[in-house]
């Protein structure tokens, strides 16, 4: 079985980067360091669902069958630049390394792994920068198919000064509303 003793040296000899001043050990270092410590214990990965482009995964860690630790991530394929072609495999390393944090492994300053950090600060700045001429375009063209006026929509603010946050509430809004065609509510009766 493994110690707290064990996770404590282990823990010692982790290799860790620096993102946005903080130490974030990566998962493959708190895997190699699983495997130092248990090379006889399983990782288990298991994606939970996988809807409309979003994966959610549970990694099981067991020693001698008796399970340890859990860890679970959920990624969206469009979140990043990344995930376009790999958001299976980033959300799978996500909970292992949450997995393997919560049995102790490489949670000196966070359980985050650098790459959930890195993920959620870019996500964080994307929300904060202004929307593109295409999404600007998005937002008039489905505020004008429900017969609504810009500004209101926008409370007042200026299509140029929508944020990356702004307007994925005000697409969330307007889904939710029906066109209008000639005036008329263009719901399906």
């Amino acid at each position: 079985m493994i110690t707290s003793e064990d996770i404590a040296r282990a823990n010692d000899n982790l290799k860790s980067i620096p993102v946005k001043g903080k130490n974030y050990v990566m998962v493959t270092e708190r895997i190699k360091a699983f495997r130092q410590i248990c090379p006889m214990g399983e990782i288990e990965t298991e994606i939970i669902s996988l809807e409309d482009g979003v994966v959610t995964m549970r990694t099981t860690i067991s020693i001698d069958e008796k399970v340890v630790a859990t860890g679970y991530a959920q990624e969206k394929e469009t979140s990043s630049y990344i995930n376009k072609t790999s958001f299976i495999e980033n959300c799978e390393t996500s909970a292992v390394g949450r997995a393997l944090g919560f049995l102790g492994i490489g949670i000196d300053e966070s359980m985050a792994s650098a790459d959930e950090l890195v993920n959620a600060i870019t996500q964080q700045e994307a929300n904060k920068a202004k929307i593109s001429k295409k999404e600007q375009a998005i937002l008039k063209a489905m505020v004008e198919k429900r017969g609504l006026n810009l500004e209101n929509v926008l409370n007042g603010a200026r299509l140029e000064d929508v944020t990356g946050e702004a307007y994925q509430d005000a697409i969330k809004r307007l889904s939710k509303l029906p066109e209008v065609v000639n005036g008329k509510d263009n719901r399906q009766s």
